[in-house]
């Protein structure tokens, strides 16, 4: 089950780049249109009026995808900040209890939100709203990272959760199993 859950990760992770790599692609096209623009128009007088359509709601739609996705691998990987001014001033059984509570507690938050997210996909999707803006697109789809991100990050939390109450060290404080250990 290790192999599948970290696989997950690393995919979701791999998923999150790739959304990176694309808005950086889409503005680096949309400079480059607005360079030749600006030559015609400093060469002819006139501009072409060169744009890649919509690319500023792509963007935001990869962001957004980039970000939800990339939650659990940041996790996994201990790169999410905490604050362990408390934790570290606790012995090992009262950190280890804290720490259940906390993951519990964000188990429950992000599970919740990843439930509404399934259902807000259900709603567009049956109403068939579009995304506003001059490419429109079925709002479900972009709506659909969103979800499988906060998805990977129930099942990540789930599984830190497991690793402490089995009396493991979490993969978020760094001496435990994560995923730049392996």
């Amino acid at each position: 089950m290790r192999p599948f859950l970290n696989g997950l990760y690393k995919l979701s992770g791999v998923l999150a780049a790739f959304c990176i790599l694309s808005i950086t692609a889409l503005i680096f096209a949309q400079v480059c249109l607005n360079l030749v623009d600006k030559l015609a128009s400093l060469t002819t007088g006139q501009a072409i009026g060169l744009t890649i359509p919509s690319y500023s709601d792509f963007t935001g739609f990869l962001l957004a995808a980039s970000t939800f996705l990339g939650l659990a691998y940041a996790l996994r990987a201990g790169g999410h900040i905490r604050v362990t001014l408390v934790t570290g001033l606790l012995g090992p059984a009262p950190k280890r209890w804290v720490e259940v509570v906390v993951l519990a507690v964000a188990l429950a938050m992000v599970g919740y939100a990843s439930y509404y997210m399934a259902l807000l996909i259900l709603e567009s999707h049956e109403f068939g709203d579009k995304t506003s803006g001059m490419v429109s697109l079925p709002l479900w789809l972009v709506q659909l990272p969103v979800a499988v991100g906060l998805g990977v990050l129930t099942v990540a939390l789930l599984d830190d959760l497991i690793l402490v109450l089995r009396g493991r060290q979490p993969s978020f404080d760094g001496k435990g199993e994560n995923l730049l250990s392996e």
